[in-house]
């Protein structure tokens, strides 16, 4: 792909990158764009990346795992990885989590690095509805390899790519502080959640002030439930939960509604993003589908997103995958019945 450099020098000359993803150049070069937080097919897998205050509310702590590779028919592929750590006190008022994200393009050497705590706060308001607020900040820092640049000077007229250029391409590393806020309102049989992020928006831009702009997220769905017990300990469902979400940040929004089926320890669900919305440009619409099990301690779950329109189908599709060690402690939740102190388990998929 040939673009123009006069960004980064005074010539006209084409420069050639070995491929160009368009994340990567809203993040790094592009003035008028603004950068993009990553995307996850599984967000309730990834749920304190959703929203701060699901923050201890499926289990009594949990560690993810989570990748995902993006657009893999490109040379140089959008891969991203988290891990997520959560841990509910005792006193089922507190949870605290931690949240480490690193993103990478392989064929510019663009990377985003970001770490940090999380905070949340439950509340029962009722017997039939419970309250969680939450809070994150992070630390984050991004930067791209140079040496995958071919610049203008280096191109000879007999096809022949030079070693050596006049440019400079010495840029540091962009660092930055982040913040995030959230809240969840759920019951025995639905949920709905609202989160703020990058309240702070800040600056990520190699050569021109981009920033990372505010990120609003709204969340929510209902289960039904076709069986739901627990005998000896051991934990039996099947039930059907529709799901629906928007996201905004910047110019750019997302809607998406989806359908999970569980039959414990399986779950499989279906979720079509790119729902239209009045007066917004018509978006890329991509039909993912999802499968999980659930094995004592351990949950692992897959997804692929089918591309529903030429552009993305030209690109690939995506492929996501998550690992949880979970644990809940049965015994302690018993006697927390007992005592009247236990909170309802929030419905949300656990994928």
């Amino acid at each position: 792909m040939w673009i123009s450099c006069a960004r980064y020098h005074s010539s006209a000359k084409p420069c050639r990158w070995q491929w160009l993803l368009p994340a990567a150049w809203a993040v790094g070069a592009a003035g008028t764009a603004q950068a993009q937080d990553l995307y996850f097919a599984q967000p309730y897998a990834n749920r304190m990346q959703l929203n701060p205050a699901y923050t201890g509310l499926l289990d009594d702590y949990s560690v993810t795992l989570s990748y995902r590779n993006q657009f893999p028919t490109l040379a140089g592929t959008f891969q991203s990885s988290q891990l997520a750590a959560d841990y509910r006190f005792r006193d089922q008022h507190s949870a605290a989590g931690l949240l480490v994200n690193y993103d990478r393009t392989g064929g510019i050497g663009y990377t985003r690095f970001q770490a940090g705590g999380v905070y949340a706060y439950h509340v029962r308001l009722n017997e039939q509805l419970s309250l969680s607020g939450g809070a994150s900040i992070s630390y984050g820092q991004q930067r791209v390899s140079y040496g995958n640049l071919v610049f203008g000077d280096q191109l000879s007229d007999d096809g022949v790519v030079r070693d050596v250029s006049l440019e400079v391409a010495d840029y540091q590393p962009i660092q930055y502080i982040t913040g995030s806020v959230g809240g969840v309102l759920y019951a025995e049989n639905f949920w709905v959640g609202a989160a703020a992020h990058h309240l702070n928006q800040p600056t990520l831009g190699f050569v021109t002030q981009t920033t990372l702009p505010l990120r609003l997220n709204l969340q929510g769905g209902y289960k039904v439930y076709f069986v739901k017990s627990s005998v000896k300990q051991v934990y039996k469902e099947m039930s059907l939960t529709p799901i629906a979400s928007y996201a905004r940040q910047g110019g750019s929004q997302r809607a998406e509604g989806g359908l999970y089926f569980t039959a414990t320890p399986l779950t499989l669900g279906a979720v079509y993003r790119g729902v239209p919305l009045p007066g917004a440009p018509r978006p890329q619409q991509i039909l993912t589908g999802i499968a999980g099990v659930s094995v004592g301690s351990f949950r692992l779950g897959y997804s692929y997103d089918v591309s529903l329109s030429q552009f993305s189908a030209d690109l690939g599709g995506a492929h996501e995958i998550s690992l949880t060690l979970r644990e809940f402690d049965s015994v302690e939740a018993a006697w927390r019945r007992l005592k009247r102190r236990n909170y309802p388990a929030i419905p949300c998929p656990a994928f």
